[in-house]
């Protein structure tokens, strides 16, 4: 079993809106106080730029917290890559979370299985594993297809089914497509809330169990812990109104998605 949190469980908690935001290593410290074993550092731009003597100080952080780590990105050329590889493996984090567009790039998907054949050995002798995201801008089927072509066994798929409501996908339709190829998972939950004025909807995240997602019948296809897939709590959480009932609310979502996954047994 390796539960863990995204810094995306911290999205306010780390932002300037609350004031007095938490460091990356302060990250770290309230990750092993929440009692997760992985913190994944998702999406944090100026990770890439860190020295080496900074992400040697960043592990150290994470080894006396008893945190290990694991990070994401954006971006799947080879040379992109290959710095999320040296990363990874300067914080011993044995998975890479990444999506196939990064900006205005956004290869096509035979452009993506050339790029992660080249780089796929190289994770392959490194022991990290390749997790690519499901996310609105590609289909769960073309994705499934990137990897099934790219051939190797460390490059998968990071499944989070709430990314896929906004192309029309229905959750249990992503999960059971890329259940097989899942080698990291994201857990949150998510459910639609009338706009101001009954004009439309928004998707917003809500308390683990509560929203559409059905965490059961996610666990039983994908299987984490029989697989060896780290499960990593997110948020979509909306503003409270302020920063304290923000911050609250973020901390006792993360509480309590840790607690309702412990009861999980799959």
């Amino acid at each position: 079993m390796s539960v863990g949190l995204s810094t995306y469980a911290f999205f306010w908690r780390m932002s300037a809106q609350v004031g007095d935001p938490l460091s990356l290593e302060e990250v770290v410290d309230e990750t092993a106080a929440a009692g997760a074993e992985v913190l994944q550092i998702c999406d944090h731009p100026e990770l890439v730029e860190h020295s080496a003597t900074q992400l040697a100080a960043l592990r150290a952080r994470g080894a006396a917290a008893g945190v290990a780590f694991e990070v994401g990105f954006r971006g799947v050329r080879a040379l992109q890559l290959d710095r999320f590889l040296e990363v990874a493996v300067a914080l011993g984090a044995g998975v890479v979370r990444t999506m196939l567009a990064s900006g205005d790039d956004r290869p096509a998907p035979f452009e993506a299985v050339a790029e992660l054949r080249v780089a796929a050995p190289r994770f392959a002798d490194a022991g990290v594993r390749l997790g690519l995201e499901t996310y609105e801008a590609c289909s769960t089927e073309e994705l499934v297809r990137v990897v099934e072509e790219v051939g190797d066994p460390g490059v998968g798929i990071c499944l989070d089914p709430a990314n896929m409501v906004a192309r029309l996908e229905h959750p249990s339709k992503t999960i059971d497509q890329a259940a097989a190829h899942v080698v990291n998972l994201h857990v949150k939950d998510f459910t639609f809330r009338r706009a101001p004025g009954l004009v439309g909807f928004s998707l917003v995240g809500c308390e683990l169990g509560t929203g559409l997602l059905d965490v059961g019948y996610l666990y039983g296809r994908v299987r984490p812990r029989s697989r060896g897939i780290s499960e990593i709590v997110e948020h979509w959480l909306p503003w409270q109104g302020s920063a304290q009932a923000t911050v609250e609310t973020e901390a006792r979502w993360t509480a309590h998605s840790l607690a309702a996954m412990g009861r999980l047994g799959v």
